[in-house]
């Protein structure tokens, strides 16, 4: 039986278009999970939208709709953003959906029933509490919130007093069963949080934790939310965080909320879970509550999630915000790129016309420069950041990105080998032994170049995988000048046979070697790893499958003796910047 790879993301709150942090999340994600299916593997990735809370209750009355059109609204924006970027999910979770609803208040109702020596709950208590209240954050405040001035800082506005009866979930108790989870993960080499950087700041908020969570508000001035069972009384609403965390497990496959221990088939997905969040959700929302939810659920301690870490995109070392009007919006971002790939490969084929030479359709420009548009940024996301740490958005740096490692580096090395293919082979590549040739030192260093892609994407680390990549793919346009099969050509032609068998040594490896990028290629880029093999003319009966594309298949020799070649297409044009630009 394969193994299996449960991978979630933060469910966006609806308040709001999608802006480029959620895109760099959503693509990171998409990447761990299609590694894992290249590996094989048994894959789930669940992802979604937060629906509910003050903040959308308000929005929607700004605007004098009600807060399920809203919602409805803001979703199919991620939806369509999601499906441009190539992120394909197996699981969507929508916290207004009826399963998910009946989840959070069966799991309410358990833990109200789950009786101590004193017939009380051992997990939910009742009390009434005044003070100072975060409507940007939906949370009650305490003085280790104030600043240095004794007043509530920006990230907390607007604040109102407010005075009100609730139900709260108990923290305290098992504030030191959680700092000695920590510190058993750490020991054991297997960290709550990743990268291991975090584990001491989440430790330190664990160590300051000073009361419980008020999981519930009055229905009189919040009714947009799950209601609480009416075994509570009437009146109250589930807290948008108790609602929201709840998705990981009431859109997986086969969890019971009435079960005192997760059923075996639900556990099967869950031992392999990794949560992908924003270090802003790590405290306390991710890296407090849940887990203790999770134990109040009958979780046992190897079965709390691990918790993936990344850090945010910023403009100019400054964090994207709508207030400073520096939010980068990915949608935008994506049509920008396909529009200048569409007009470079309009030029290309004005030019092509003149010369007499093979021209694209217009239906294969549409096609090239929408897959380019999209895949560049998937690219650049995960490819210009250190997952974990922050970065700066930078759509110059974008555009170098993909000029250097797509289209200098893989684009030019599978055109010039398809060309050099047809011209020298008639498109045929043929296994040769060449002594000393540069088509062994590719072969030698194609296994070295795999366990070390296969090391940082067990990491999380894909810049680290990607840079394998572009490296292995210098080697390789390095090998074409220094073998440079047209001299080889020319001298067989003038009856050097052994000429003849370095040209074929070359081709072979050149051909073989972008086999086996594309499969490393395919998690972060999959059309344009398609459309390598399409070149290649490879497996093409499985073209629209994932398993065209094996981690298994990334070792040297799979092309056969003879195969043939298909047809040299532009994979990823060059992107012209205009001079006024590039200054």
């Amino acid at each position: 039986m394969p193994e299996t790879f449960f991978i979630t993301t933060a469910i966006d709150y609806t308040n709001g278009a999608p802006h480029i942090g959620h895109a760099y999340e959503k693509v990171l994600a998409d990447v761990l999970a299609r590694y894992h299916r290249l590996k094989g593997d048994d894959v789930f990735f669940l992802t979604g939208v937060d629906q509910h809370g003050q903040k959308v209750q308000q929005s929607a009355e700004k605007q004098g709709i009600p807060p399920q059109q809203f919602v409805d609204g803001v979703t199919e924006k991620f939806v369509a953003l999601w499906k441009k970027l190539g992120v394909e999910y197996d699981g969507w979770a929508a916290t207004t959906d009826a399963k998910h609803k009946d989840c959070v208040r069966a799991i309410l109702q358990r833990l109200w029933d789950d009786k101590g020596d004193d017939g009380q709950s051992k997990w939910i208590y009742k009390k009434s509490e005044g003070g100072y209240y975060s409507v940007r954050q939906e949370q009650f405040l305490t003085d280790k919130e104030r600043g240095a001035d004794g007043e509530f800082g920006p990230e907390w506005q607007p604040v109102e007093f407010r005075e009100e009866e609730n139900f709260y979930f108990r923290l305290l108790p098992h504030k030191q069963w959680l700092l000695d989870l920590i510190d058993a993960r750490s020991t054991a080499g297997k960290p709550l949080v990743v990268p291991d950087f975090r584990v001491a700041e989440l430790r330190n908020a664990v160590e300051k934790l000073e009361g419980d969570l008020c999981i519930s508000r009055p229905a009189a001035r919040l009714q947009w939310g799950i209601p609480f069972p009416e075994s509570f009384g009437a009146g109250f609403v589930t807290y948008v965080w108790f609602d929201a965390l709840v998705n990981y497990i009431s859109f997986a496959q086969d969890y019971d909320p009435k079960s005192t221990r997760p059923p075996e088939a639900f556990l099967r997905w869950w031992r392999s879970i990794v949560h992908v969040i924003g270090k802003d959700i790590l405290i306390p929302a991710h890296g407090v509550y849940w887990p203790i939810m999770l134990k109040s659920l009958g979780f046992a301690d190897d079965e709390i999630p691990t918790l993936l870490v990344h850090g945010w995109w910023n403009i100019s070392g400054a964090k994207m915000s709508k207030s400073l009007g520096n939010v980068v919006d990915p949608d935008v971002l994506v049509d920008i790129g396909r529009a200048t790939v569409e007009k470079e490969l309009i030029k290309q084929k004005a030019k092509n016309l003149e010369k007499g030479k093979p021209v694209l359709s217009d239906h294969e420009i549409s096609s090239v420069s929408t897959r380019c548009g999209a895949e560049s940024v998937r690219y650049y996301l995960v490819g210009d950041i250190s997952t974990g740490k922050d970065a700066d958005f930078n759509e110059e740096r974008l555009v170098q990105r993909y000029n250097t490692d797509l289209a200098n580096s893989i684009g030019n090395l599978l055109n010039r080998s398809v060309s050099m293919a047809a011209s020298y082979r008639a498109g045929k590549v043929h296994r040769v032994s060449h002594a000393g040739s540069v088509a062994e030192g590719l072969s030698a260093k194609s296994g070295p170049v795999v366990e070390a892609y296969r090391a940082s994407m067990t990491a999380f680390q894909v810049a680290g995988a990607l840079n394998e990549i572009s490296d292995f793919s210098m080697s390789a346009n390095v090998a074409i000048e220094t073998a440079a099969p047209w001299k080889l050509a020319k001298a067989e032609k003038d009856g050097d046979a052994e000429a003849g068998k370095g040209v074929d040594a070359t081709l072979y490896a050149l051909a073989e070697s972008l086999r086996i990028i594309a499969i490393l290629l395919s998690p972060v880029v999959p059309k344009a790893a398609h459309g390598i093999f399409d070149q290649l003319n490879w497996k093409m009966d499985l073209s629209g499958q994932d398993k065209r594309f094996r981690l298994a298949d990334a070792v040297w020799g799979g092309l056969p003796d003879g195969h043939q070649l298909g047809q040299p297409t532009p994979l990823f044009p060059r992107i012209e910047v205009p001079s006024s630009q590039s200054e």
